[in-house]
C-alpha cells in the first residue's frame, strides 16, 4: 500500500471517528422528520396546482358550453325567419367550439387523472411521515433515557470522562495539601533549631546578641557547677559532715590545675 493510499485510509478513519462521536441520533432523526415534511408539502403544492389546472379547464368547458348553447338558439331562430345562411354560420361557429370542448375534456381527464394520483400519493406519504414521527419520538426518548442511565451509571463509578477530571482534581488537591503541611513542618523544624532567622521578630543589634551568649554561657557554668556539687563558680562550698576545722578547698586553683 503506497503512502498516499495509507494517509488517505487514516484521515477517513479519522474523519468517520470524528463524525461518529458528533452525531447526534436526535438531531438525525429531527432532521430527516423535517424533509419529509418538505417532502410532503411538495406533493401537497403540486396537488393544488393540477387542481386548479383541473379547475380551470371546467370553467373553459362551462363557458365554451354556453357559447355553443346560444349558437343553438341563434340557429333556431335563423331558421324560423327563413334565414339559412344565418343558421349555417352559427352552425359553423358551434362545430368550431365542440371540437374545443372535446379537446378541453381531453385535457381534463388528464388532469383529473394525475390529480387523483398526486392526493394518494399525498396520503400514503402523509401516513409514512405519521409513522415515521412517532417512531422518532419514541427512539429519542429511549436514546435520552439510555443517555441518562448511562451518565448516572458513570458518575455512580467515576469513570465518566467528567467525573474522571472531578477525581484528578481531588487528587492534586490532596497533593498540594500534604506538600503544603510537609513544608510547613520543615520550617517550623528549622526555625526551632535556630537554622533559620524569624524575620517577624524583628531586628537583633550586636549588644543583644552578646547579651544573650552571655547569658548562654552563664547557664552552661552554672549547670556544670550543679553537676560538681558547687552553688557558685566563686565560692567554696563545705562538704557535707565535715567540721569547721576541715581544709578549705580552692575551686580556682583546682580548676587551673585540671586546666593545665
Amino acid at each position: 500500500m503506497s503512502v498516499m493510499k495509507r494517509l488517505s485510509l487514516v484521515f477517513k478513519a479519522k474523519a468517520n471517528k470524528a463524525l461518529d462521536k458528533a452525531e447526534d441520533p436526535r438531531e438525525v432523526l429531527d432532521y430527516s422528520y423535517q424533509k419529509q415534511l418538505q417532502m410532503l408539502q411538495q406533493v401537497r403544492r403540486g396537488v393544488a396546482d393540477v387542481a386548479t389546472s383541473r379547475k380551470r379547464v371546467e370553467l373553459q368547458i362551462n363557458g365554451l358550453k354556453q357559447q355553443s348553447d346560444k349558437l343553438t338558439q341563434q340557429a333556431q331562430k335563423a331558421i324560423e325567419m327563413n334565414r339559412e345562411d344565418l343558421a349555417r354560420e352559427a352552425l359553423t361557429r358551434k362545430s368550431g367550439l365542440t371540437q374545443q370542448m372535446n379537446d378541453l375534456n381531453t385535457q381534463l381527464a388528464t388532469l383529473q387523472g394525475e390529480e387523483e394520483k398526486l392526493t394518494l400519493a399525498q396520503q400514503r406519504l402523509q401516513a409514512k411521515v405519521e409513522s415515521f414521527r412517532t417512531k422518532k419520538e419514541t427512539i429519542k426518548a429511549t436514546y435520552t433515557a439510555a443517555e441518562a442511565q448511562t451518565r448516572i451509571n458513570e458518575a455512580i463509578s467515576g469513570i465518566g470522562e467528567e467525573m474522571g477530571d472531578v477525581g484528578m482534581a481531588m487528587q492534586r488537591a490532596e497533593d498540594k495539601t500534604l506538600e503544603m503541611q510537609a513544608r510547613a513542618g520543615a520550617v517550623d523544624e528549622l526555625l526551632a533549631s535556630g537554622a533559620l532567622d524569624d524575620l517577624t521578630a524583628g531586628p537583633t543589634d550586636d549588644i543583644t546578641r552578646q547579651l544573650d551568649a552571655l547569658s548562654s554561657t552563664s547557664d552552661v557554668e552554672a549547670e556544670l557547677a550543679a553537676l560538681k556539687g558547687l552553688s557558685s563558680p566563686q565560692q567554696t562550698q563545705a562538704l557535707p559532715g565535715a567540721d569547721s576545722s576541715s581544709p578549705v578547698i580552692d575551686v580556682d586553683s583546682t580548676e587551673k590545675k585540671a586546666e593545665q
